[in-house]
């Protein structure tokens, strides 16, 4: 699946770890990044003790409430980002499904699928990590003031020698108190995954992953006894109820058809 065009602010963000560091006081560091794809703007540069879902959700938090939802985040593969389980959901992708956020993966191994993203990085860790500073308190200064200084002063020659904040501007979707209800297209067969990770299904048991344990699920018919496994927008497999199987549908999430 092709990538979402990042054309506009807001349309695609991408967030990544900037690999860890060891602080001056012995401990490890993990700055998470999030950008915003079409002004290069940073909405956020964290220094993080892990790459835990709690660290990062509290930090996609913390940017939702002034700059509001992007329509897509785009990742790699690893840890909050990523898991094993079926469509690859996490805790945190399940919650940014439920936001209406559409998620993108990057290939494996190909960082160039996240390029402009990844060359900030190096800038961030030339100006902003070496050398490590003492304390994570210390470190988040840094990070800081680099934002600061690549969003409001640098130029960047892609945005017609413009900074960032020049072009960037709040999303209109803003953060709701509550998590909306996950809603589906009439004609799908709604099914609630149990809290071992299963549905039921013409009498039959099927796990699907224990990430999605107490969520919504929807199916919809795709001919010969076979019904697409959504969850929200995402594709995340095929239950074939005739061999009793369910075949996941691939690592991307493929949109449901219409879906933007």
């Amino acid at each position: 699946m092709g990538q979402a065009a990042a054309d506009e602010p807001n349309r695609v963000w991408t967030a990544d770890f900037e690999g860890e560091f060891r602080l001056g006081c012995g401990r490890l560091c993990y700055p998470l990044t999030i950008v915003d794809a079409a002004t290069r703007y940073i909405l956020d540069c964290r220094a993080l003790p892990s790459t835990s879902s709690a660290g990062a959700r509290a930090s996609f938090e913390r940017v939702f409430r002034p700059y509001g939802l992007p329509e897509v985040i785009r990742t790699d593969n690893g840890v909050p980002f990523s898991t094993q389980a079926l469509g690859g959901l996490s805790e945190l992708a399940i919650w940014w499904l439920r936001l209406g956020i559409r998620l993108e993966r990057t290939r494996r191994r190909h960082p160039e699928d996240n390029g402009p993203h990844e060359r900030m990085h190096r800038t961030l860790k030339a100006q902003a990590t070496r050398p490590a500073r003492e304390t994570a308190e210390q470190q988040q200064r840094a990070f800081d003031r680099f934002r600061a200084l690549y969003n409001e002063e640098r130029p960047h020659e892609v945005l017609g020698n413009r900074p960032p904040a020049a072009l960037y501007r709040p999303s209109e979707r803003r953060l709701p108190r509550r998590l909306p209800a996950m809603v589906y297209p009439e004609g799908f067969e709604l099914r609630r995954v149990s809290r071992h990770g299963q549905i039921r299904w013409r009498r039959r048991l099927f796990f699907v992953s224990e990430a999605l344990h107490r969520q919504l699920v929807g199916l919809k018919s795709a001919g010969s006894g076979c019904w697409d496994l959504y969850f929200g927008p995402a594709l995340l497999a095929v239950l074939d109820e005739v061999e009793g199987l369910l075949r996941p549908a691939d690592r991307w999430l493929k949109p449901r058809p219409g879906h933007r």
